[in-house]
């Protein structure tokens, strides 16, 4: 098939991977522009620009497609279907309807749960014991476009990092599972009940409440790992939490229990057990106080 493939971040690169590797023909690739990034603020690539071009494809980064001059070039690349995995812009009629088979979305959720940005972190959040990938339709609406195929996984204590790693390449596979044979993956109407919304995520999300129960902690500290970083800050310092484990111990919330960095929840307790201060590399608890003096009773920031 004549593909064009629409990504942007390392969720996207598997497929465009895979659809090369099964003998689509990627006739371009469109990707958000490059952005500012390290010290010297130097333009940089994405994750699916830099692929692209390692490829040798042709890749396109327009800032909006609403313009009728890009449209119009989406067009006139006459391709079957246009795939498209975390792109990030709005894909208005003339481009959902350019290709033979318009365009179909790899998302990161079980449809129809977690429609929108976030559906990863979503999941973690709020305790859902499976997640998975969907292939759909693409339509007008947000993720509403009815489905040709679904992967489930178990969550099992796992990362956004580690479920965005797994979930991109069974994405990839089944990507290329539904273009093998479009009319074995008839597209079927997402149910009207179950519908919930995956709200981008907000940075000040990640500042822990440790008068939450030590459970919902534990999830916010895996949903955002690696980004943006679960955290709290002591003695004007901020740390980031990047794993924890649960321990049924009851104290004020917020208060350091004991001198290995148990923390009291608003019912149970939270023990780091990898984390990274301001500036420096993740460690071990262990590691951080040897190092750096938490002393039982004092307080982190709730």
């Amino acid at each position: 098939m004549r593909i064009i493939y629409m990504g942007t971040p390392d969720f996207a690169v598997p497929a465009l991977v895979s659809l090369a590797k099964a003998g689509h023909e990627i006739v371009a690739v469109y990707s958000q522009p490059p952005r500012p990034a390290g010290r010297g603020k130097a333009l940089r690539p994405s994750p699916v620009h830099a692929k692209a071009v390692e490829m040798a494809i042709e890749v396109r980064t327009p800032v909006s497609l609403k313009d009728p001059d890009v449209q119009a070039a989406f067009a006139a690349l006459q391709a079957d279907v246009a795939v498209v995995a975390a792109y990030g812009l709005i894909l208005p009629r003339p481009i959902l309807d350019a290709a033979r088979f318009g365009c179909m979305n790899i998302h990161a959720s079980l449809l129809p749960r977690w429609r929108g940005a976030a559906p990863i972190q979503r999941a973690i959040l709020a305790g859902d014991n499976v997640t998975g990938v969907t292939i759909m339709d693409m339509e007008a609406g947000l993720d509403t476009g009815p489905m040709r195929a679904k992967h489930v996984t178990p969550i099992e204590g796992k990362t956004a990092g580690e479920l965005t790693e797994e979930l991109a390449e069974a994405g990839a596979e089944l990507m290329v599972e539904v273009l093998d044979d479009i009319a074995l993956h008839p597209p079927v109407p997402q149910p009207e009940e179950g519908v919930t919304y995956a709200a981008k995520i907000d940075k000040a999300e990640a500042r822990i409440d440790f008068g939450r129960d030590a459970h919902q902690v534990e999830r916010q500290i895996r949903a955002f790992n690696p980004f943006p970083g679960a955290f709290f800050e002591y003695r004007g310092e901020r740390f980031r939490i990047l794993a924890a484990h649960v321990e049924e111990m009851a104290g004020p919330a917020g208060e350091l229990l004991d001198n290995s960095l148990l923390i009291g929840c608003g019912h149970g307790a939270i023990r780091p057990t990898l984390i990274q201060r301001a500036g420096k590399g993740a460690m071990s608890a262990g590691e951080l106080l040897r190092g750096y003096d938490m002393p039982a009773g004092s307080r982190v920031d709730a």
